[in-house]
């Protein structure tokens, strides 16, 4: 599985917006990863920030 599909999984089951520090605790990949999969997911408008530095899927 990707690190796009682990961190959509993850923010989809969790009930409130998370940070890129907790997200890379539940999935267990390196920050660096992390870091690089939200962007791509921010480019596709899959996930956004109700507020600063938090994220959710889109609804």
């Amino acid at each position: 599985m990707e690190a796009k599909d682990i961190i959509l999984d993850i923010l989809k089951k969790e009930s409130e917006p998370l940070n890129a520090g907790k997200i890379t605790e539940l999935s267990g990949l390196e920050r660096k990863a992390v870091d690089k999969a939200m962007k791509a997911l921010k480019d596709e408008d899959l996930i956004v920030s109700p507020k600063r530095c938090y994220w959710e899927v889109k609804k």
